[in-house]
């Protein structure tokens, strides 16, 4: 019976991005590792936007984050942060899960590159500046990229079973080029 991890005659690389394709199978420390990244960045991410939807965890609520969100120039404030924070509270569901990580990952990273570039001004250190988001995009691109790892509901999706990176590109295309619509329309 074959082992599920990687053993000295298993290919350690990816020679195309073919569905047939031999894939790297992960050890068990890059499991786990992915694993525990999933579900921190996810979950912070997750309450992060269920402050902005309802007010949860010492937030602002729908009515008052869509007033920030007018101060900082978006038009239909409200509807903005209901876009954020449904963006961040399923994204990082997603993540958690390991479902669709691909797309949980980008629509994370579209909202950071909105927060990044509301908050860029007040230099790269809190309180005022851009280190959070920053840090949160990074994970989540570096999550649509590897992909979940063997923990998460992805393994069981047959598209979804053997992560390509073709994927991840794809969906940091997708929402970095929405993240970018949404900074036009702010002006």
């Amino acid at each position: 019976m074959p082992t599920p991890y990687r053993t000295l005659d298993t290919p350690t690389t990816r020679t195309s991005d073919r569905l047939d394709a031999p894939v790297p199978v992960p050890s068990p420390g890059q499991d786990w590792g992915l694993l525990i990244l999933r579900v921190v960045l996810g979950l912070t991410i997750a309450a992060h936007g269920t402050q902005k939807l309802f007010g949860w965890f010492d937030g602002d609520g729908l009515a008052a984050a869509g007033q920030s969100f007018e101060a900082m120039g978006y038009p239909s404030g409200e509807a903005m942060a209901l876009l954020a924070g449904l963006s961040e509270a399923l994204g990082g569901l997603g993540l958690v899960l390991g479902l669709l990580t691909p797309l949980a990952g980008a629509a994370v990273v579209g909202t950071m590159i909105n927060a990044i570039a509301v908050t860029h001004e007040g230099g790269f250190f809190s309180p005022g500046g851009y280190e959070f988001a920053l840090l949160i995009g990074a994970g989540a691109a570096t999550l649509a990229l590897t992909g979940p790892g063997s923990y998460a509901l992805d393994r069981s999706l047959p598209v979804l079973r053997a992560h390509r990176p073709s994927y991840g590109v794809a969906a940091l295309g997708l929402g970095g080029a929405l993240a970018l619509l949404v900074l036009l329309i702010r002006g």
